[in-house]
């Protein structure tokens, strides 16, 4: 008891912190989907906890409840927060006009993410097209390697070795019927994306929904980022789909290009 205790020192107020920061995951997981009642279920602490840790995080603006449904996003807090590290990020601030650029090509939505502890991606910026029909997707929103374009495009740039390394590690959670739940179709995939330069989200992670993603690279040819256009599939056809894929990929190199030359 004396060898585990020595690894692993305890730290006063680390128990609670952690239960305050795994509420706030939750709800920044599924912006808008969760109630105390459904939050309950996913959380593994007493509902009186809950409705402590919730109450506390709502009173820091860290979290806002929806007056009509009881659902939870994140709060302005936590957003503001946020937004300071994003904006000082090399990363977005060399992508935002090119990111303007691909949506004014497009007219629809395109998304910059980065990858975030090797098993899922975070949305750290999003460029609305003009068209009604949008994804409701926000900044600050986590999602899944395996089932969105913005991941796989990351996983397909990523080498071999450490290619193979993440996808043993993957829950790979069906969301559609046409989700890759098999690792060894969904490595054929990803080495697929890797040799056209570009992944697809073929309604995948949403029905009705179709995402081509490339990556973004660093001076050291590391996987850094993605940039993605999104769109309803009855406005995705063949001849948009060359044209999407061709600006995305270019949109993606220039941004690589720029992020390289960087002392």
């Amino acid at each position: 008891m004396k060898e585990a205790t020595d690894r692993s020192p305890h730290v006063q107020g680390a128990a609670s912190f952690s239960k305050f920061m795994a509420v706030l995951q939750l709800i920044a997981d599924a912006p808008g989907q969760l109630d105390i009642s459904r939050l309950t279920k996913q959380a593994p602490y007493p509902r009186a906890t809950i409705y402590r840790l919730v109450a506390a995080l709502m009173a820091e603006g860290l979290v806002t409840q929806n007056a009509e449904d009881g659902t939870y996003r994140p709060g302005p807090r936590l957003l503001a927060l946020a937004s300071k590290t994003w904006e000082s990020s090399d990363l977005r601030t060399i992508a935002r006009s090119h990111l303007v650029a691909l949506r004014d090509a497009t007219d629809e939505v395109v998304h910059l993410a980065v990858p975030s502890n090797n098993d899922r991606m975070v949305y750290i910026d999003k460029i609305e097209g003009a068209n009604r029909v949008q994804m409701k997707t926000s900044i600050g929103a986590q999602v899944e390697l395996h089932s969105t374009s913005v991941g796989k495009a990351w996983l397909s740039g990523l080498p071999e070795d450490k290619l193979q390394e993440i996808l043993h590690s993957l829950d790979l959670k069906k969301h559609t019927v046409n989700t890759f739940t098999d690792p060894f179709s969904l490595l054929e995939e990803l080495r697929r994306s890797r040799e056209r330069g570009y992944a697809v989200d073929n309604e995948e992670n949403e029905p009705d929904i179709l995402c081509i993603g490339s990556p973004i690279y660093n001076r050291n040819g590391e996987p850094v980022g993605t940039v993605s256009v999104s769109m309803p599939t009855y406005r995705h056809d063949s001849v948009r789909h060359r044209q999407f894929a061709k600006l995305v990929k270019d949109t993606a190199a220039t941004i690589s290009k720029e992020l390289s030359l960087l002392p």
